[in-house]
């Protein structure tokens, strides 16, 4: 087998799908199609069958395919190990990222660590806090920029904290909110929560909630255009006039939410994993904008 069938392998896996397969790839269908056959034949095995709805491993399929990302991880494990056996900082940076952070910090992140080791590339995957924490627990990236406070055996860096604020485009009382229209959006289990229990804690019924959108950003354009309240980090209206209020716990506290680097300890053996964390460690991120 060569190393671009362990790829074949795992992108169908995926999507169940011979074009998609093909597309995420590079390659043409007949392309694929020829390396699964050429693979059937080599190990006299039936990798799959052709539905209505795509295609279907048969139990050998299946163990190729779970085969292959593991594969996949050694061979890239074996690259990074040759690449640390010499002084250069070079090859691909694995990155796992939310939303906010993608937006917001990474880019000029990304652009200074470039100016220093221009051999260095990047692949940088984004998302929600909660799949970014199974990435990096998976080892599918080298680092994970998340947000929140997930629990973590590696090595951990705190980045910043920010508070979280009940904002608005116009003044308000507190005591008022339950009357008020609310802008909820979709974000991880932790905010959530903490939002959740801050509510529970000062109000006695439920928000009137007027709107629900999938992301931050989207509940912030929403407020800024004065269609309700929002409960959200102050980060995220950096900048912008704004009524703002900070939230507090039932002892008087900021309820903080903080950003950290998530990353293994084994994985600073690599020249370019250590040179990142050590750099990533010296920012200012409060400044980064």
């Amino acid at each position: 087998m060569e190393d671009r069938d362990w790829h074949i392998l795992h992108a169908l896996y995926k999507y169940k799908n011979i074009t998609k397969t093909a597309q995420s790839l590079y390659m043409s269908q007949p392309a694929v199609t020829g390396r699964l056959q050429q693979i059937e034949k080599e190990l006299g095995i039936t990798l799959v069958q052709r539905g209505r709805r795509g295609v279907n491993f048969t139990p050998q399929g299946e163990y190729m395919a779970r085969t292959a990302e593991e594969m996949l991880k050694k061979y890239q494990k074996i690259k990074d190990d040759l690449l640390s056996m010499d002084d250069k900082v070079t090859g691909t940076l694995k990155i796992g990222v939310g939303f906010f952070f993608t937006k917001n910090k990474l880019p000029r992140v990304l652009k200074m660590f470039k100016e220093r080791y221009p051999e260095v590339e990047y692949k940088v995957i984004a998302g929600r806090s909660k799949a970014i924490h199974q990435l990096i627990f998976n080892q599918d990236v080298h680092i994970g920029f998340i947000r929140g406070d997930y629990s973590w055996n590696g090595e951990k860096h705190l980045l910043f904290r920010d508070t979280l604020c009940v904002v608005s485009i116009d003044d308000f009382d507190l005591a008022e909110l339950p009357y008020k229209p609310r802008i909820d959006y979709g974000t991880d289990v932790v905010l959530k929560s903490a939002i959740d229990n801050w509510w529970t804690e000062n109000y006695s019924v439920a928000p009137l909630v007027g709107m629900e959108v999938d992301y931050a950003d989207a509940c912030r354009e929403m407020v800024m255009s004065g269609l309700g309240y929002a409960i959200m980090p102050s980060m995220y209206f950096h900048g912008d006039q704004l009524v703002k209020k900070e939230i507090t716990d039932k002892n008087g506290e900021p309820i903080i939410r903080t950003t950290s680097m998530f990353y293994h300890e084994e994985s600073l053996q690599s020249n370019l994993v250590r040179a990142f964390v050590e750099f990533v460690k010296q920012l200012d991120f409060e400044s980064i904008l």
